[in-house]
């Protein structure tokens, strides 16, 4: 059998490439089918992390407005907006091909509640409070960007509302003290040896 030729192989890569990857959620209510593309996080399958954020989120009540921040593929995002159909879901990220990504799947999973918007942190997004605010934090994103997003996600939260995120491990000290310093707040919800779930609510001002 004849060896393989550059241009074949160019032409199996190619072929390759043209097939994104996929994976499906399963929910209370139904199925999600997230597609995703090649580049984006996790882009085969639901990485550990957001699997444990997305277990600890779908036990708190449903918010009437959620924002999944730096969304990727859209896949907590749009688990949450099938489980919680009542709900108003904005998903958002920096990255345009992870918003044109999570905008098919909204389109493809017939999802009318959510909408993937691209963001750099709050900066595009509707003026409107969030009652919940999910995201998972990259570590390599550094200290500064991580106070940035965690401040200014207190400040888009409605009255009540609750920050949900998800980090390493070797994170996990530094959110709390973060947390405590800008809610005055902090709830380990699930650790593993690899992530951590953290959570804080935003006190209702006194009149």
């Amino acid at each position: 059998m004849a060896e393989p030729t550059p241009s074949d192989e160019r032409r199996a890569l190619r072929a390759h490439l043209q097939a994104p990857p996929s994976f499906a959620i399963e929910g209370d209510r139904g199925t999600v089918t997230v597609v995703s593309a090649w580049g984006l996080f996790s882009a085969k399958r639901l990485d550990e992390g957001s699997a444990m954020l997305l277990g600890e989120v779908r036990a708190l009540a449903p918010p009437s407005r959620l924002l999944d921040l730096g969304c990727g593929n859209g896949a907590v995002g749009l688990a949450l907006a099938k489980n919680w159909p009542a709900s108003t879901v904005v998903l958002a990220d920096k990255d345009i091909l992870a918003v044109e990504t999570t905008q098919a799947n909204v389109e493809r999973n017939r999802l009318a509640n959510a909408q993937a918007l691209l963001s750099t942190g709050f900066r595009e997004l509707p003026p409107e409070p969030f009652d919940l605010i999910v995201s998972n934090l990259p570590a390599q994103a550094g200290n500064e960007a991580i106070d940035e997003l965690l401040l200014d996600a207190y400040e888009h939260l409605a009255p009540s509302g609750a920050l949900v995120v998800v980090t390493v491990r070797g994170l996990k000290r530094y959110i709390k003290r973060r947390l405590l310093a800008i809610f005055g707040d902090y709830h380990k919800a699930k650790e593993r040896p690899r992530h951590v779930v953290s959570e804080a609510a935003r006190e209702r001002e006194s009149a």
